[in-house]
This record gives structure tokens, C-alpha cells and sequence, in this order.
């Protein structure tokens, strides 16, 4: 499972959904959604413009998951001939591995979301880091590439001083005990993420975004698409798209920077909080409660979520994502089987279990299949696509 220092859902899904039901309670929380009547809506045509998953390039936890680069070619030769996604979301920290990693999805002819997501260090150092990407990404889109700049996600939580705390894990449980003064915050939240539009603005001249959770009060006339991590589960598809239509009222292209499941019965209901399952207080760790492994689940909720991205017309789909390596698959043993409570559509499988340095390899999960073949069939998109899944899994 990934640590929030790794970009993963640890620290994002669980603040996600209690910070959230605070600043709904105290009005703030979607106040930057224009007023009806204020702004056109997108006209969309049926059909999803770009199909991409999400492919983290943290260090990784242990000897053996960390990054390599022969390990990143082949996946990313995977995502696009196996896959069949035109897009890929590049995230992470350190510019050397998500430079690496862009220009090779980029000569591989992918549509590169580069976005960069230092934390937990001063606000000029991620700055700088994003500075330093996003030159990169402009180098590439004068070579003609096709990349998007996203100049971070979900600030609140990973960039200090905009909720108390001196690390990642202090704040969620400043945000959890209601120790959190919302108004400060989003005043906060508005100040840096209007100097990291402006720091993109400055080195990248393609189109630029921002990855926000679902309620984020944004400001989105400093962007040219609008991003969100989106994690609902309803039972009608008319309610998500009801969600999602509110997105579109700024009249400006929405992109899903993040969508997806655990492979576990009840997982979608959790709302983003689906990796909430590990006892990490236990040596090794542990999985709580008695959960039913379910890759269909996963699969259903995922291409669920895809019908109605592609009625909608949207811009962009990222899946998250495409391999968890610090979360290992562990057949046969329940109680340590991490991968429950990963995301990614591949599960990690260890040559040497519970071996911090052991080699690992990952195998396609079901989710992994359905992907592929609705990716496969997006390519040429057709209206009848949107509307073929019926039960919900929610």
C-alpha cells in the first residue's frame, strides 16, 4: 500500500471524506461551482476523447519496488498495446523519474497528463519542482508531442500550512478531530493554488489543469480543463451524471484525473475510502475485518463509471492506476493479501513474500481486461457505447 509521501490514497481518500463533510456543514465546501445561468455548459458529444490510466513513479518503499526504468518501458508499452489507452497520467515526485517517464510515453506516441506531486516539503520546493517539470513538458510539446501540464493534486492535504500539521499524518488527524478552521483553510488553499497556476502559466504554454477532489472550491478560470478525482458510487447512472453535469457549467473540457476501486466486495460504497482496510500497527501488516475478494466488483465499477463518462462526451478518463507494487497479491493468504486494498487494475505478485527486497512481477486483474476492452472499443466511439451497463454496483 502506498504511503502519502508516495502520492498514493492513504493520506487523500480518508481526509477526502471527512474534510469534506465538514466544509459541507459549514458552507463552504462547492462554492466555487458557478451559479446556474451563470456559465454555458460544454456541449458534449457521446463518446470519451481520451482513454488513460494513472502510472505513479514514486521511489518506492523497499529495495525491490524501487524505480526502474526498464520496468516503466515495458508497462508503458503494456498501457498502450494491451491497454489500448491513449493517455497517461505521469505522477509523482522526483523530475528526474517523471521526465523519464513522459518522454517515453510521449515517443511511444501517448498523450502525456504530466503532473508532479511533491509533498511535505516547503512551499517553494514544490513550487520549484513544478517549475521544473513543467519546462520539461513544454520541451515536449514543442517537439510536437501531445501533453497536458496539471500542476498538482488536491493541495489541501500535501502541501503544509494549508491545514495544520507538520507532516501528512498529523493533519489527517487534525482534519479528523474538526481541529481545522474551514475558512482559513480554503483562503489557504486559494493563495497557493492560484501561484501554482501561475508558475505553470509561466513555463508551459499548452493547457494546463488541476487535480481537485470532488467538493474542492476552485477557482477554474486560472485553468483550461477541470479536473477531478472522482470516487461517488450511486445506484442510478443518472446520478452520477447529474454529478458530474455541474462540472461541465464552467464551459470549459472536464477531465476525471482519478477513478476507480478496491477488488473487494462493498468496496465502491466506501467512496474513496476503499484502502482503508490494513492494520499497518500489525508486524507484518494486516488486513481488518473479513473481506471477500472481488476483481468483478472492481471491473463492474470501473466500467460503470465509463458509460457514463462517454455519454457525457467527457474530455478525459484517468483510471487509478496501474500497479500499487508496495501492495503485493498474497493467493491464499487473506489476512496479508495488501492488494485489497490497492486500486490498481494489475496486482503485484512477490518472487519471495513478506522479502523487502525481493523481485516482483504483476499479472493482470479483471479490471485490467475490461479496461482493455472497452478502451479498444472507444477508439472509434459510438453513442451506443454510453449506455450499456445497467446494474449498478453501488
Amino acid at each position: 500500500m502506498q504511503k502519502p509521501d508516495d502520492r498514493g490514497q492513504t493520506g487523500r481518500g480518508l481526509t477526502r471524506a471527512r474534510f469534506l463533510a465538514g466544509m459541507a456543514g459549514a458552507g463552504v465546501a462547492g462554492a466555487g461551482v458557478l451559479a446556474a445561468g451563470a456559465a454555458r455548459a460544454v456541449a458534449a458529444r457521446p463518446g470519451l476523447r481520451h482513454r488513460g490510466v494513472v502510472y505513479t513513479v514514486g521511489e518506492g518503499e523497499t529495495p525491490g519496488t524501487a524505480f526502474s526504468t526498464a520496468r516503466m518501458r515495458r508497462d508503458l508499452g503494456v498501457i498502450r498495446d494491451r491497454l489500448h489507452a491513449d493517455t497517461v497520467d505521469v505522477t509523482g515526485d522526483g523530475v528526474e523519474r517523471l521526465t523519464a517517464t513522459a518522454a517515453e510515453a510521449a515517443e511511444r506516441g501517448l498523450r502525456v497528463w504530466l503532473q508532479p506531486t511533491l509533498g511535505d516539503v516547503p512551499e517553494r520546493d514544490i513550487l520549484e519542482h513544478l517549475a521544473e517539470t513543467g519546462r520539461f513538458a513544454e520541451r515536449l510539446r514543442r517537439q510536437g508531442a501531445a501533453v497536458e501540464l496539471s500542476v498538482g493534486c488536491e493541495f489541501w492535504l500535501f502541501v503544509p500550512g494549508i491545514v495544520p500539521g507538520a507532516d501528512v499524518f498529523e493533519r489527517i488527524r487534525n482534519l479528523q478531530q474538526g481541529q481545522v478552521d474551514p475558512v482559513a483553510m480554503q483562503r489557504r488553499l486559494g493563495r497557493f493554488t492560484a501561484k501554482a497556476a501561475a508558475v505553470g502559466r509561466r513555463v508551459f504554454h499548452g493547457r494546463l489543469s488541476y487535480a481537485a477532489a470532488q467538493d474542492d472550491e476552485v477557482d477554474w478560470r486560472l485553468f483550461d480543463i477541470v479536473g477531478i478525482d472522482y470516487y461517488s458510487c450511486f445506484p442510478h447512472r443518472a446520478d452520477y451524471a447529474r454529478e458530474l453535469s455541474r462540472y461541465l457549467r464552467w464551459g470549459k473540457p472536464l477531465a476525471v484525473t482519478e477513478f476507480g476501486t478496491c477488488a473487494y466486495v462493498g468496496a465502491p460504497r466506501t467512496a474513496g475510502m476503499g484502502w482503508d482496510v490494513v492494520d499497518h500497527d500489525k508486524n507484518p501488516e494486516e488486513i481488518k475485518g473479513h473481506l471477500v475478494r472481488s476483481e468483478r466488483t472492481q471491473a463492474a465499477y470501473l466500467t460503470q463509471l465509463l458509460d457514463v463518462f462517454s455519454s457525457l462526451g467527457l474530455y478525459a478518463a484517468m483510471a487509478f492506476e496501474f500497479v500499487t507494487p508496495d501492495a503485493p497479491h498474497r493467493p491464499g493468504d487473506p489476512l496479508h493479501d495488501l492488494d485489497l486494498a490497492s486500486y490498481s487494475i494489475t496486482k503485484t505478485v512477490q518472487d519471495r513474500p513478506f522479502d523487502p527486497a525481493s523481485g516482483w512481477h504483476w499479472e493482470p486483474k479483471e479490471a485490467f481486461h475490461a479496461l482493455a476492452r472497452r478502451y479498444a472499443r472507444e477508439r472509434p466511439h459510438t453513442a451506443a457505447d454510453g449506455g450499456r451497463s445497467r446494474l449498478s454496483t453501488c
